[in-house]
């Protein structure tokens, strides 16, 4: 059930709230030793508020918009006194003192929190494979990665799990995971959501976000997680948007570019299965009475080398703080600098640490202006490619991943390859733009393919209206 239907019939008395839960849970129990979205599931803490919220309807009080509403988080967004380990055994066991704000949100609009998910530790991957709780699995394939950093929630949601989830993406770890487990995934624009509470990997790039089965469901969660944060320097200081308002509009008249860079005539590696699905969205976009051309965005192809600049420098900064001193578990041993050392190697994977060096080294004396200034230009680069082509469009499109889900353990001895899942999504978190991922038909091997929705900075509510289109090409 839709998570805006479920809001409806809750509030109303039709269903209660502890019943929506149970059958989520009994779904949960079937399938998750499986899958292995979560890291933990709260089923008491869960059970314990629908009965609240069953109390509240009985008096006769008024609910939020997601009342009963089940909902997974990420595991890198702060939850008051429960365990937020970013899917590391450096946070292994850490309670926040706080939440973060979208959670406050959520518990402001009666949404009930499951479980903290599974995800690339640090938000640093694209396949949930670095996860130091064992990797997640594909519902729809148990043998595929689910997509990443944000794998345990798309999961969660494509299995069933719950309507709702929240993940972060810093290049992709939103979207690509969206699109590798056919459902809706959403990063706003830098600053809509607030990143209060949310731990940093790359503090220019990081936003959280929404994913969903259906466009009016993640349209909802984004309405009720976004808004002005005083507690977060970089938040816009507008009202939430009103989405679902226009969400049936269409897009007669609209000017939709297709990104040339990113679809195939400019990057390798971009499967036909996934062009052809491209190719297929632009005919459904021109019968809805949009205007569809080819548009470019030549700084885009550079997306990749200086996203890998920048995000490990400010990883670099933002991860020196877990020491065993301030934060986690330590590991002793005879100096304070020593025991720094055994506990960050101890306490970090493999691909954590390869990102610290590789930021460390951009940010040394000699290579600073090599590497990160010039990687700095790059993306100011992007930002004016896009303004460029955003007075010829209204939305741009792309593909959202380069192939559908791939093998676990294909790509995790070779780290470029992994990266490349993102080439198509790092260029909109450089710019600070929204973009979207919509699930899209499947791939000659029946799994899904996401169509990757791209719009101007705060433009949301354009870029849901040609997702809403696509949706109901699909049938939903």
């Amino acid at each position: 059930m839709r998570a805006v239907e479920i809001a409806k019939q809750v509030s109303s008395g039709e269903i209660s709230a502890r019943s929506v839960l149970e059958q989520h849970f009994e779904t949960i129990n079937n399938l998750e030793t499986q899958v292995n979205a979560f890291n933990i599931v709260t089923i008491e803490e869960a059970l314990k508020e629908a009965d609240e919220i069953d109390s509240k309807i009985a008096s006769g009080e008024k609910l939020g918009p997601l009342a009963g509403v089940p909902i997974a988080v990420k595991d890198n967004i702060c939850t008051r006194g429960l365990e937020t380990t970013c899917s590391s055994k450096i946070l292994e066991g850490w309670k926040p003192p706080y939440n973060a704000t979208v959670i406050d949100k959520l518990k402001q609009a009666d949404a009930i929190l499951i479980g903290k998910t599974n995800c690339d530790e640090f938000a640093m991957g694209s396949s949930t494979e670095n996860s130091a709780f064992g990797p997640t699995r594909n519902p729809h394939n148990l043998e595929l990665v689910p997509g990443g950093s944000s794998g345990g929630s798309a999961a969660a949601v494509a299995a069933g799990f719950s309507p709702l989830a929240l993940g972060s993406d810093t290049g992709g770890s939103i979207r690509q995971p969206a699109a590798l487990c056919g459902v809706v995934g959403v990063k706003p624009t830098y600053g809509r959501v607030s990143r209060y509470g949310l731990v940093a990997f790359a503090s220019s790039l990081d936003q959280i976000g929404p994913f969903a089965n259906t466009v009016s469901d993640a349209a909802l969660s984004l309405e009720i997680i976004s808004g002005y944060d005083p507690r977060d320097s970089t938040s816009i200081s507008e009202d939430s948007p009103d989405i679902l308002g226009v969400l049936n509009e269409g897009i007669e008249g609209m000017r939709i570019g297709v990104i040339e860079e990113l679809s195939g005539k400019g990057l390798d590696g971009i499967s036909t299965d996934v062009l052809s699905r491209v190719e297929e969205a632009t005919k459904v976009f021109s019968k809805a009475g949009a205007i569809v051309e080819s548009a470019s965005v030549p700084a885009s192809t550079y997306g990749l080398s200086a996203y890998y600049v920048i995000a490990p420098a400010e990883a670099s900064s933002n991860l020196a703080r877990y020491d065993g001193i301030r934060f986690g578990p330590r590991t002793e041993a005879a100096t304070t600098a020593e025991t720094m050392t055994a506990t960050r190697t101890k306490g970090f994977g493999d691909e954590v640490k390869r990102r610290i060096m590789l930021g460390t080294y951009a940010l040394s004396a000699g290579y600073y202006d090599a590497y990160y200034g010039k990687s700095q230009k790059v993306r100011t680069l992007i930002m004016n490619d896009f303004a460029e082509a955003y007075e010829k469009f209204d939305i741009l499109i792309s593909p959202t991943a380069p192939t559908t889900a791939f093998p676990l353990g294909e790509k995790t001895t070779d780290p470029m390859q992994m990266y490349l899942q993102d080439v198509c999504t790092i260029p909109s978190n450089l710019a600070g733009h929204p973009a979207m991922s919509v699930p899209f038909g499947l791939g000659s091997d029946g799994m899904p393919i996401g169509v990757q929705i791209l719009a101007p900075a705060m433009a949301e509510q354009n870029m849901f209206r040609a997702a809403r289109v696509l949706e109901l090409e699909s049938g939903e």
